[in-house]
């Protein structure tokens, strides 16, 4: 299962739930008649929900799902997450680019070889993609996901391969 999105908050009186987006296709995600797996908090799976109506607002989506009729309803759902299976994914068309499943749990390492950590988690920010490494020997880091410093995804070897500027990996102080 692939994070798609999870309901935020309500949106008015007629069942509107505000969902922060997941994915980088959310008119296919979230198209009239689509079933996502809900995971709420804990890990509980509930009732798969059908999307019956999505529209953007403020970088997020207003989304209405079948049977979800009112404010209460939509209430119930917050902080539930809207999952897909990863089947449902089509594979991107162009080669360097990956989902996010894909790419978590990748070993990460330097161009020499040396393991710096595994990708826990892909946030995906305003200004692109940053890959979150939980480092063996001390706090995560936080590394854009980009060629320069991402030179190489073998997701056939289960690696990443990082070129990072210096202090990038460098726990805060």
């Amino acid at each position: 299962m692939v994070l798609v999105g999870v309901v935020v908050r309500v949106h008015g009186l007629r069942g509107e739930a505000v969902v922060d987006l997941h994915t980088d296709a959310p008119d296919e995600r979230f198209a009239p008649g689509t079933v996502l797996t809900v995971r709420r908090s804990g890990g509980a799976r509930s009732a798969p929900l059908t999307v019956a109506t999505a529209r953007p607002h403020s970088g997020r989506l207003l989304v209405r799902f079948d049977g979800v009729e009112d404010r209460d309803g939509a209430e119930a759902l917050r902080g539930a997450q809207l999952l897909l299976p990863t089947s449902a994914l089509d594979a991107p068309a162009d080669p360097d680019e990956f989902h996010a499943h894909q790419l978590e749990g990748l070993r990460a390492e330097l161009t020499d070889g040396t393991v710096v950590g595994t990708v826990r988690e892909v946030v995906h920010g305003p200004g692109g993609e940053l890959l979150v490494l939980q480092r063996p020997d001390g706090p995560e880091a936080m590394v854009p996901f980009v060629t320069a410093i991402v030179p190489t995804v073998d997701l056939g070897g289960g690696r990443i391969v990082l070129d990072p500027p210096e202090g990038l990996l460098d726990p805060e102080e």
